[in-house]
């Protein structure tokens, strides 16, 4: 029988996780958009498609680090790594974009965002739908 190196991620740490992510990725790439790209908020405000381009680009960034490092900044600050339940692995960038598209879409419902609450393995809708999840290292006593 396999050790288990690695147990599912407590959920503040994921949220926390999560917020860095937020403040150290997205909130360049909209304050970019919104003052250099366009000619501010309410321009920004009005413009569906720079809304959509900005979490577009988050959402590859953050998909790119998962899938070189296997962790984001924010996984990194609270060491948290992304692997393939099915094999322990590292995700490849066309898994973690799915990862991605599926949080996105949970989002949507509010059975998406708390299902982790409710189950004993704290997985999320889109951990189960790719089959992956946020770990950290097992706490040897």
């Amino acid at each position: 029988m396999a050790k288990q190196k690695a147990v599912i991620a407590s959920i503040p740490s994921r949220i926390k996780a999560f917020i860095t992510d937020v403040f150290f990725i997205l909130m360049p790439i909209l304050y970019i958009t919104t003052y250099a790209v366009l000619d501010g908020k309410n321009e920004f405000q009005n413009n569906q498609l720079a809304i959509f381009i900005t979490n577009f680009l988050f959402g590859v960034i953050i998909c790119l680090f998962q899938s070189i490092k296997a962790q984001t900044p924010g996984y990194k600050s609270q060491d948290i790594y992304l692997v393939n339940l099915k094999n322990g692995q590292k995700l490849g960038f066309f898994h973690a974009l799915l990862r991605y598209i599926c949080f996105v879409l949970a989002g949507f419902s509010l059975v998406g965002i708390c299902l982790c609450f409710f189950r004993k393995d704290k997985l999320n809708l889109h951990d189960l739908l790719t089959n992956s999840a946020a770990v950290s290292k097992k706490q040897s006593i």
